[in-house]
């Protein structure tokens, strides 16, 4: 391939993952963004719009001089992602088309990643929700998942759990057997990536986004861009080395922060409590198998349960604890608190802040905002499938 189709293919990919973000552009917000000539975007343009790609969606909003002509992407061209989110034990998947509008409801199952089959077992999940799509698999640009572990997303690996076979990452092993293109992330650093491209983290800087679920993870915007440190690792905030406990994380290494602080951990405190006899409504709610411990768990949180708001009361604050740290290192402009967690709501604040009073320079505490996120449930869902949107060239 000449280098000339290679700049032209990247071009038409880059005016779409513009689209894609920020729904609609002008011509010239488009050679703006791209740092392209403005006759160069006029002719990529034409070209997306000849294939059905991109449409017109009249005139911006008068500034005083001539309204400029808006462009979009076509939501009937029919080509879609599909977008999967892993936590240890629950798999999400959605399809989505290039709107970002569902086109399957979302399908949850119950996946241990730490069994041996679990590729195969998220295989068989991701061939079945194909089938029940009924989408032709060839009007699929491929696969984002986002999932918790020590991952290389240049490699495709991920070293902490779902190994396959020797000399093979994961990544292409998934990609093999599916037929399809497939992209792998940590599951926090693309919670972060939905919050800078949809999120509160859009249109800022330098900002924290911190995801509560099973572990306890972290994914950095900095400079308005996912910082992910020379090897891939950064933002491994759950192994900071602030628990008072001498229990074993699951990284080995004693006193990390993730033994105090994850949702598996408040979960288990729960349940410890019930079986000890203490009163709360958990011990009727843990007996209804339909929902999970956790989501159990976090809505006796919102509904006040004295228990539930103790249990999560020390581990918020062995975060902000955390957060602390954060703050004096990297000074952000608001730290959003995202992920499974950050369901419980306004119950998280009192003692993140009671930990930022103690732990923390006010002159400097104060210059960041910390704020719930509004994406819900669905942030790592939309980051996934922007995660295919960040690798595909729409061919």
């Amino acid at each position: 391939m000449s280098a000339t189709i290679k700049k032209a293919q990247q071009l038409r990919a880059d005016i779409i993952k513009q689209l894609y973000y920020k729904k609609k552009s002008s011509l010239i917000d488009l050679s703006k963004r791209t740092k392209k000539s403005l006759p160069l975007i006029t002719s990529a343009v034409n070209a997306l719009m000849g294939e059905g790609l991109i449409i017109e969606q009249g005139f911006a909003p008068s500034t005083g001089g001539r309204r400029p002509l808006m462009f979009l992407l076509n939501p009937n061209y029919k080509r879609y992602i599909i977008a999967v989110a892993m936590d240890q034990l629950t798999t999400q998947l959605t399809i989505y088309d290039l709107s970002n509008h569902q086109v399957l409801p979302t399908q949850v199952v119950d996946l241990d990643m730490t069994m041996s089959k679990s590729a195969d077992t998220l295989i068989a999940f991701i061939d079945d929700c194909i089938k029940k799509s009924t989408i032709d698999k060839e009007r699929f640009l491929g696969i984002g998942i986002g999932m918790p572990g020590f991952i290389n997303a240049e490699k495709g690996m991920n070293y902490s759990f779902m190994q396959v076979e020797k000399d093979i990452s994961l990544q292409d092993y998934l990609s093999k057997k599916i037929g399809l293109p497939v992209y792998i992330d940590n599951d926090s650093s693309l919670i972060a990536l939905a919050e800078l491209n949809f999120g509160e983290a859009r249109n800022l800087s330098d900002v924290l986004v911190v995801n509560i679920g099973w572990g306890t993870g972290l994914g950095m915007i900095i400079n308005g861009k996912l910082y992910r440190g020379s090897s891939g690792y950064a933002g491994e905030f759950s192994h900071i080395p602030l628990s008072n406990s001498n229990t074993l994380c699951s990284c080995g290494k004693r006193g990390c922060l993730e033994v105090e602080t994850s949702l598996l951990i408040m979960v288990q405190k729960a349940e410890k409590a019930v079986r000890n006899g203490e009163e709360t409504s958990l011990k009727a709610l843990f007996k209804d198998k339909s929902k999970s411990h956790a989501d159990h768990f976090l809505n006796a949180v919102v509904k006040q349960d004295p228990l539930a708001i103790s249990i999560l009361a020390e581990a918020a604050f062995q975060i902000g604890k955390g957060l602390a740290t954060l703050i004096h290192i990297l000074n952000p402009e608001r730290i959003v608190l995202s992920g499974r967690g950050a369901k419980a709501g306004k119950m998280l604040l009192p003692p993140i802040q009671q930990a930022l009073n103690e732990f923390c320079i006010p002159r400097i505490a104060e210059q960041t905002e910390i704020m719930f996120s509004t994406l819900s449930e669905e942030a790592e869902l939309l980051a996934a499938a922007s995660l295919m949107v960040e690798n595909s060239l729409f061919n």
